[in-house]
């Protein structure tokens, strides 16, 4: 049932129909904008596989009505383990923040959701080529719409962000990462409790091999193995299953999985910063703006709280102020962005999780944030 909100004769362009895409689509709506997101793919899915989202996240859907579809298909694993060469060196339970994992394609499937709900036009197939500063937003098909706000949620390779003239840089790690979703198969397992933590497992001698085990529901569980580039054996396809088992023979049941996965794919690592994330009424929000190394699970959690702090800042504005108004949400809400970026980058270089009890409370600065709050930029201005 779509929900019916008074319009505020505001318009909204938004290239990808991601989390980000959908989040701020959402937001907007619901707020009385009209709203229309451009999705190139035929079909609306979210490729990937598991993830893990945090208190930043979790408020974020809870603000647009989503929290209890995500909570219904999910759950909080009792600790995040880390094991290093065999033995485990550290349980993490975060001081009772709020955390939560699920399958990717129920997240979106429930952000989708929940944006029709709220009005969102959706157009798959449609190809967002080129967007213009003062409002414009091209198509592959030669059509051109205008609009009060135009928002860049289209990854890593934006169309938005190069067509529009922002300037960026970036660079590659060293290692990088299949992601898998296969069955639970807990009690090939062994059947016991410990299989139902977050469980990172590193192999750092005789050479850097990681494995990811994120239980996402009764049902399904991701794994996210971990290698350098440069390591040809270990980012071959379909997987060296006598590598991986050989490596960590307690996962051989799911690992089995993984090996017969169709297309599997190995993603390298990736940091893109840009020095401004707003130009004219176009704003970037997630990959386009601020890609990220995994380390601190917070790729999605950085994008979906930027991307309804962007919404809420664009509807208080004046119509003829959505410019600049852009430029401060940008300018309170990046800084923790840019840390949380910077801090994933590090760990990822030094590999620096594999040593256990690196959530401390400055790495979960991010998590703990909370992009509802009308007062948080005084409560940062009295920590700092």
């Amino acid at each position: 049932m779509t929900t019916t909100v008074e319009k505020n004769g505001r318009h909204a362009e938004i290239a990808g129909a991601g989390f980000a895409g959908l989040t701020a689509a959402t937001a907007l709506a619901q707020r009385g904008w009209t709203v229309r997101v451009h999705e190139k793919g035929a079909h609306l899915r979210e490729q990937g596989a598991g993830i893990v989202l945090w208190h930043n996240s979790l408020k974020v859907l809870k603000a647009i009505d989503a929290y209890d579809g995500v909570m219904a298909d999910s759950m909080t694993p009792p600790w995040y383990e880390t094991r290093r060469q065999h033995l485990s060196v550290s349980h993490e339970d975060f001081g009772g923040m709020p955390w939560r994992t699920m399958t990717r394609p129920h997240l979106h499937k429930v952000l989708l959701e929940t944006a029709l709900r709220a009005g969102v036009e959706i157009r798959t197939g449609s190809e967002v080529v080129a967007a213009d500063p003062r409002g414009g937003l091209t198509l592959a098909s030669g059509e051109v719409l205008t609009a009060d706000l135009v928002v860049g949620a289209d990854g890593v390779r934006s169309p938005v962000r190069d067509s529009a003239g922002f300037e960026q840089e970036r660079w590659k790690s060293q290692d990088g990462i299949f992601r898998f979703l296969v069955p639970r198969s807990k009690e090939e397992l062994g059947g016991e409790d410990e299989w139902d933590n977050v469980i990172d497992f590193w192999n750092l001698e005789p050479r850097y091999l990681r494995v990811l085990y994120v239980p996402c529901n009764e049902r399904e569980l991701y794994i996210a193995l971990g290698a350098p580039r440069a390591d040809e054996q270990a980012t071959r396809t379909p997987i060296d299953l006598g590598l991986w088992t050989g490596t960590f023979p307690d996962l051989a049941p799911v690992l089995r999985h993984a090996h017969a996965a169709s297309d599997p794919r190995y993603y390298g690592y990736q940091t893109t910063f840009l020095p401004e994330w707003t130009r004219g009424v176009v704003a970037l929000v997630g990959d386009a703006a601020h890609a990220m190394c995994p380390a601190l699970a917070q790729g999605a959690g950085c994008a979906m709280a930027n991307a309804y702090t962007l919404a809420v800042a664009a509807t208080e504005a004046e119509r003829s102020g959505i410019a600049e108004a852009l430029h401060a949400w940008e300018r309170w809400e990046r800084p923790i962005t840019d840390r949380c970026q910077k801090r994933s980058a590090d760990f990822a270089t030094t590999r620096g999780m594999a040593q256990g009890n690196q959530f401390t409370l400055e790495a979960l600065e991010t998590a703990l944030y909370d992009p509802t709050n009308p007062n948080r930029h005084a409560l940062a201005l009295a920590r700092d």
